[in-house]
C-alpha cells in the first residue's frame, strides 16, 4: 500500500511517500480502504517527535480516516452491525496516512447521512476529545456558557458547534477579526480578538461579571492563571495541549474558595474501550445533529496526500480556519 511515512525528526519535508506491507486486522479489529486522512495538530508533534505513538500502534501518523471496511472476522463485524462494503469513520492511535488501516471496531462510526468520505474523515479526533472533555469531564449543561480558546482551529470549530447545539451560550477567541467572523458565522454568541483584547476581561464583560462555566483551553501556561479570572463560581477549565507551556501560575486559593476545578487529558494513549463508550455517545447524542444540518464539518482545505508535507506547513502556518484532509484519490 502507499503510505507517508516521518523520516527522521524535523520539519514539513520529512513527509515522504512510501510503500508498506499491508496491515491486517487483529481481533476486535477491522481493516479499512482508506478515502481520506484528517490532518490533526498531533501529527504535527509526532513529526517533530515531540508525541510518539502509544505502543502497539504504527509509526505512521495519522489519528483519523473515513473509507470503506475491506476486511475483518465476518462474525466479529455482524455482531457489531458492521459488513464489508460499509462507509465508516474511525479514530485511529496511528496509521491513517495510509491507503490501507486498522482501525478498533467500537472506535468506528457510519459516515453520517449526505456527508461524503473527505468529509467524514474531519470527524473522529475532534469530535472524540471535545465530547470527553467539554462534555464528559468538564461537564458542560444546557444554559451554561463555554470560553473556546482557539475558536477556528480544528478543535474549536467543533466545540463552537456542538456546545451551541446543546444549547450553551459560546464565547470564543481568536487571533484576527477575520477570524472571529468565521467563529460567529459557525454559531459563537461572541467572538475575541486576543491579539487586541484582553480575553479574560471581555468574557467577564460579556457575561456581566458573572464569568464562564466552561474554558476549553488548548494553551495552557500563563493563561490557566487568566482563565481562573473570568471563570464563573464552580466554574471548569479542560486542558487538551499545552501550546503556551506546561507550567502554571495561578491563585489556587480562588480554586478552594470559588469551588473551580482545572482538569485535562489526552485522549490518544486511552484505552479502547474508553474510545468505544465516547464513539456510542457519539453516535447517539452527536450523529443525529450532524445529519439534520445543526453540526457540519468546516474544511479548509484538501490535499492529494502525497502533498502530505504543505498540509502539514499550511497547519503549522495557523492561517486554517477548520480542518485540513488528505485525499487518497488523488
Amino acid at each position: 500500500m502507499r503510505a507517508i511515512a516521518i523520516q527522521g525528526f524535523g520539519g514539513p519535508e520529512v513527509l515522504v511517500e512510501t510503500t508498506r506491507v499491508d496491515p491486517q486486522p487483529a481481533a476486535g479489529e477491522l481493516l479499512v480502504r482508506v478515502s481520506a486522512s484528517g490532518i490533526n495538530r498531533p501529527d504535527v508533534l509526532q513529526r517533530k517527535g515531540a508525541y510518539a505513538p502509544p505502543a502497539g500502534a504504527s509509526d505512521l501518523p495519522g489519528l483519523e480516516i473515513a473509507g470503506t471496511i475491506v476486511g475483518g472476522d465476518a462474525a466479529e463485524l455482524a455482531a457489531a452491525g458492521w459488513h464489508l462494503g460499509d462507509r465508516v469513520c474511525a479514530l485511529v492511535a496511528g496509521g491513517g496516512y495510509a491507503e490501507l488501516c486498522v482501525a478498533p471496531i467500537v472506535q468506528c462510526l457510519p459516515v453520517p447521512a449526505g456527508l461524503g468520505d473527505i468529509e467524514a474523515a474531519t470527524l473522529p479526533e475532534t469530535f472524540f476529545t471535545v465530547w470527553a472533555n467539554v462534555f464528559d469531564r468538564a461537564g458542560l449543561q444546557p444554559g451554561e456558557s463555554l470560553l473556546v480558546q482557539g475558536g477556528t482551529s480544528g478543535i474549536g470549530v467543533t466545540a463552537i458547534q456542538l456546545a451551541k447545539a446543546m444549547g450553551s451560550t459560546v464565547l470564543a477567541t481568536a487571533g484576527s477579526d477575520e477570524k472571529c467572523a468565521a467563529c460567529l458565522e459557525l454559531g459563537a454568541d461572541h467572538a475575541i480578538n486576543y491579539r487586541t483584547a484582553d480575553f479574560a476581561a471581555e468574557a467577564r464583560r460579556l457575561t456581566d461579571g458573572r464569568g464562564v462555566d466552561v474554558v476549553l483551553d488548548m494553551v495552557a501556561g500563563d493563561y490557566v492563571a487568566r482563565e481562573i479570572s473570568c471563570l464563573a463560581d464552580d466554574g471548569r477549565i479542560a486542558i487538551i495541549a499545552v501550546q503556551g507551556g506546561v507550567k502554571a501560575e495561578f491563585n489556587a486559593g480562588a480554586l478552594l474558595s470559588r469551588r473551580l476545578t482545572i482538569t485535562g487529558s489526552t485522549l490518544r494513549p486511552r484505552s479502547v474501550a474508553f474510545k468505544g463508550r465516547i464513539a456510542a455517545a457519539l453516535r447517539e447524542r452527536v450523529w443525529p445533529l450532524i445529519e439534520a444540518g445543526h453540526v457540519r464539518p468546516v474544511i479548509e482545505k484538501v490535499f492529494p496526500a502525497a502533498q502530505a508535507a504543505a498540509a502539514h506547513a499550511l497547519m503549522e502556518s495557523g492561517q486554517h480556519v477548520g480542518k485540513i484532509v488528505l485525499d487518497w484519490s488523488a
